[in-house]
């Protein structure tokens, strides 16, 4: 989630959102001069919200103030692209498609040697959640429960990245849950397949269990690949 709200109402979270959105699917063109006057015009929220919206904006590289010029919409690759709240806006536009590979990409550099650093050294604790995380994913796929799956498939890669131990994967957490959001099943055939997803991440969690870093690495990277 990107930058704590002043409010930490929801008039902050609609602007921003509103802000971000455009900007992302181009309403708002890199080189557009925007102020402040302006963004309380089109959303109707306070100066105090807007300004807080956009320090936010312009912490993540969408906008940049410039003295004596006001806000300037940038370009998409001066963006924050591992910030959460710019990955969901991304997946909300037309760049749906190039978004979803980028997140693949990512996912399979990071998450199989994620899984076979956190066999090397995960807690006994740490074990114990991801095989109980599995379980709960198990049983949110026979149910069919979206919101289930997708919490008890969070809380599993989570605690993947978290029994790693490696600081740098724990920064990308925000854009895993995102990834993990897109990928919950709801249509008839998507569910159809989950309870084999399932299966591989009780896999995952198993070996990591046991030790076994090479077999958590390969299962790793099936659940991302979807085989």
């Amino acid at each position: 989630m990107s930058g704590a709200p002043v409010d930490g109402g929801r008039a902050y979270r609609r602007v921003l959102d509103r802000l971000g959105r455009s900007i992302i699917a181009g309403d708002l063109p890199a080189g557009r001069v925007v102020n402040v006057e302006w963004a309380m015009e089109q959303t109707g929220a306070s100066r105090s919200v807007v300004r807080e919206a956009t320090r936010v904006l312009v912490s993540l590289g969408l906008l940049v103030a410039r003295q004596r010029v006001g806000l300037t919409v940038t370009a998409s690759e001066d963006w924050d692209a591992l910030d959460g709240d710019v990955v969901r806006w991304r997946l909300d536009s037309a760049d749906h498609d190039a978004q979803i590979a980028e997140l693949l990409d990512l996912r399979l550099a990071v998450e199989p040697a994620a899984a076979r650093a956190a066999a090397t050294r995960r807690s006994p604790e740490q074990a114990a959640a991801l095989v109980a995380a599995a379980r709960e994913l198990e049983d949110a796929a026979a149910r069919r429960d979206a919101a289930a799956f997708f919490e008890a498939d969070a809380a599993f890669h989570h605690g993947v990245i978290a029994a790693s131990g490696n600081r740098m994967f724990v920064r990308l957490q925000a854009v895993l849950r995102e990834a993990l959001r897109e990928r919950t099943p709801h249509a008839s055939v998507r569910w159809r397949d989950a309870p084999a997803d399932a299966r591989l991440h009780a896999e995952v969690a198993s070996a990591v269990e046991r030790r076994e870093a090479g077999v958590a690495e390969e299962v790793m990277a099936r659940i991302v690949r979807g085989d």
